[in-house]
């Protein structure tokens, strides 16, 4: 996700990139940007700097411990954190905000990302408002007021994935009691609140895709429904079935797949 929003701000901004795997610096190197051997090096002499890690554990390693933010250079963080983390980074650095973006890498590659843009600080949010109309599609760029906010605005659009891809898994799973085929349930589906879901990881159900590469893995999407069950203060029954899903794959050596794989290798555990 972090090389496609960095390939957007390519064509007017001078760009300094660093990633944990240098490899995957390379195509962004390739279309013109810099690239710098450490995170110190990636900022230095930057007028905004923007992170996109796995998840606030990398942000805490690679960005807090080290202080590693100039004072007063503005940091959008794109990553996918609690609440709670969200108030934990804003606190540590006054530039803070965070920037999380809804979608995959399809949306991701089109510009056509929901975006969420962070901080009280009316001047910040609106640098990171002009930078993220890059990523953001129509009516999709969202300016709320704190950190803590976007992060929630993240994890509920994540919830609606992960208990969606549940309740498709559930349909499959009825279906195919009643000895229909996959195609069949995803016709039926068409019409249903699960179309969206059916539409969308289809082309993996039927073998059109393969899950590797996919767009999202089960790695990421496990570790954000977790951040969810850590943020609420009641159960969330849906997430916790989702999450167990999410286990099994990981037990089979997906997790670093699309997370479709709950479809495709649903009778296969």
């Amino acid at each position: 996700m972090g090389t496609e929003l960095a390939r957007h701000l390519l064509s007017e901004h001078e760009l300094t990139v660093w990633n944990r795997t240098a490899e995957r610096a390379q195509p962004l190197v390739d279309e013109g940007a810099a690239r710098a051997d450490t995170p110190a090096a990636a900022i230095e002499g930057a007028e905004v700097i923007i992170t996109s890690l796995f998840g606030p554990d990398q942000i805490r390693e690679v960005v807090i411990e080290p202080q590693l933010i100039p004072e007063g250079i503005t940091w959008i963080d794109t990553t996918t954190v609690s609440p709670d983390d969200a108030r934990e980074f804003a606190a540590a650095v006054d530039s803070y905000i965070h920037s999380p973006v809804v979608g995959s890498l399809g949306p991701a590659r089109e510009g056509n990302l929901g975006v969420y843009v962070g901080t009280p600080d009316d001047d910040r949010r609106e640098v990171a408002l002009g930078l993220a109309e890059a990523w953001a599609g129509e009516e999709k760029l969202i300016g709320v007021e704190t950190a803590a906010t976007a992060a929630i605005g993240k994890l509920l659009a994540n919830l609606a994935l992960a208990v969606t891809a549940e309740g498709l898994l559930e349909a499959l799973q009825l279906g195919e009691s009643e000895g229909l085929d996959s195609e069949v349930i995803l016709q039926m589906l068409d019409i249903t609140g699960l179309s969206f879901m059916s539409n969308m990881k289809g082309p993996f159900i039927t073998g059109e895709r393969n899950t590797d590469p996919g767009d999202f893995t089960v790695d990421a999407l496990a570790k954000d429904a977790k951040l969810m069950e850590k943020t609420s203060d009641k159960p969330l029954p849906a997430v916790t079935a989702a999450i167990e899903r999410f286990a099994e794959m990981q037990d089979m050596g997906h997790g670093n797949q699309d997370f479709s794989s709950i479809f495709v290798f649903r009778n296969k555990g």
